[in-house]
């Protein structure tokens, strides 16, 4: 008979060594704090870079961007549109006349005398004010001026010079004197 101590011995020696050995390599397999550490610092230099390239880009295409609005707006300012009479005749059943105000709906006679009074003779001239600059022209007429609505009128006056006359009469006619209705 084999004796219970000579067995029971190297079994429970052999467990203890066996959870001791998983219990130190569990925490050995515990992340290193300083190398994670030193990995999300990386990712964020890395992260850093990008956004500073994206910036820099960012900056390139705004310098680009405003280029081109000055190419356009000096384009713009110096484009001429040719005046068809014919066209525009045709279009409005009466003769029209090169940088004639009337045509815009809502100015008459007297209100054509205020503008170009003011500096404002043309279409073009017309089409480049904004509609506080118009109403204060209107306002220094006096109030038979100043109850006036010129927020179409630039636009209508850009349509004229530019010679859509199709389009022009067209808005013209869902206007109630030169006002949307």
């Amino acid at each position: 008979m084999m004796n219970l101590p000579c067995i029971l011995i190297p079994a429970i020696v052999g467990i203890l060594c066996g959870i001791l050995g998983y219990l130190i390599g569990k925490m050995g397999s515990k992340p290193d704090s300083n190398a994670l550490s030193v990995n999300i610092e990386a990712e964020l230099e890395s992260y850093k870079a990008k956004l500073k390239n994206c910036q820099a880009d960012l900056k390139e295409q705004n310098g680009y961007f405003a280029e081109l609005s000055k190419a356009y707006e000096l384009n713009l300012a110096t484009s001429t549109f040719p005046f068809n009479a014919d066209l525009a005749a045709s279009v409005f059943g009466k003769p029209v006349i090169l940088d004639d105000l009337k045509i815009v709906e809502g100015i008459g006679p007297k209100i054509e005398e205020l503008f170009n009074a003011a500096g404002i003779k043309t279409w073009k001239a017309l089409s480049t004010n904004s509609v506080d600059q118009l109403q204060q022209i209107l306002d220094a007429g006096g109030d038979r001026f100043a109850v006036h609505d010129p927020s179409t009128w630039a636009k209508q006056s850009e349509l004229a010079y530019q010679g859509k006359w199709e389009e022009l009469k067209k808005w013209q006619d869902e206007l109630d004197g030169g006002k949307v209705e």
